[in-house]
């Protein structure tokens, strides 16, 4: 089945700075596998001082938006209604413009990394740790009040991180403790560990991966493997990729911007590994 004319539909990822994104290649794999030659995917450069003028423009022929950083608490004033998931982490990344003109919230990314975890055997923890105190750690607690029975430990760099965090912990339901950064390699005893820091930033700690370590999911996927993921997977242990998170997250947006499910996990997968290895990652 095809859609073509009239059916038309637009979508596109926004963010600055955007064009690095991997978003068109996955959204595109998707349109290609589903036989919707009449649907397009493109990228924007928009930060928050644009959003509302480009937001404004969308004709009924968009069917949904990608958001990336800074965009993703920026949207939400300029919403008709958000999901639970996304009002728990305060951060949009998905919005589905519906028949009725309406801008809807959702956030991908946590029931994402949940379902790039159990594709890799990981149901359930009875303890976790994160690295880092970002914007992507919030969503790994929200992953992780899914998942983990038990405390989760952030390392962080400065008490103000930490209290964050904390506040965090407690909005979601986790039993969350912290440490700082300094003993970051304790956190590699735990059964699973999400590294959620920017490139580089756990590179210094690849030497103290322990023998027959557990799980590690490191969010990053360009470079790829990071040192940290190479020495993890070099002693045994279970990875989790950036670019399993990606396109499970695209997965979902397409099933909602498109209303066909499943989405083709496999070719957006492929799609992504393609594109990465063109450039060298």
């Amino acid at each position: 089945m095809t859609t073509r004319g009239a059916d038309a539909r637009r979508a596109a990822v926004l963010g600055s700075p955007i064009a690095h994104s991997l978003s068109p290649v996955l959204h595109r794999a998707a349109y290609a596998e589903l036989g919707l030659t009449g649907w397009t995917y493109d990228r924007f450069e928009v930060d928050e001082g644009r959003l509302p003028a480009f937001l404004d423009t969308l004709d009924a022929s968009w069917a949904g938006l990608s958001l990336t950083m800074p965009l993703k608490r920026a949207v939400i004033p300029l919403l008709d209604g958000i999901s639970d998931t996304a009002r728990s982490v305060e951060a949009v990344n998905t919005v589905v413009l519906t028949g009725d003109g309406r801008r809807v919230g959702d956030n991908t990314d946590i029931p994402g990394m949940v379902a790039a975890l159990r594709e890799r055997g990981v149901e359930k923890v009875e303890a976790a740790a994160v690295l880092g105190a970002g914007a992507t750690a919030s969503s790994a607690l929200a992953a992780l009040a899914r998942i983990c029975s038990g405390p989760v430990t952030a390392y962080v760099r400065s008490e103000a991180r930490a209290e964050e965090m904390r506040g965090w912990g407690e909005r979601l339901g986790v039993d969350l403790r912290t440490a700082d950064w300094t003993d970051a390699a304790r956190a590699f005893d735990a059964p699973l560990v999400v590294a959620t820091t920017p490139a580089g930033a756990t590179d210094a700690l690849a030497p103290y991966v322990p023998k027959d370590p557990a799980t590690l999911f490191d969010v990053l996927y360009d470079p790829w493997p990071t040192p940290l993921a190479a020495a993890w997977s070099g002693r045994g242990g279970a990875v989790v990729g950036g670019l399993d998170l990606l396109v499970h997250q695209a997965v979902l947006q397409v099933e909602q911007m498109t209303g066909r499910s499943p989405a083709p996990l496999a070719a957006m997968r492929a799609a992504g590994e393609g594109a990465l290895g063109s450039t060298g990652a």
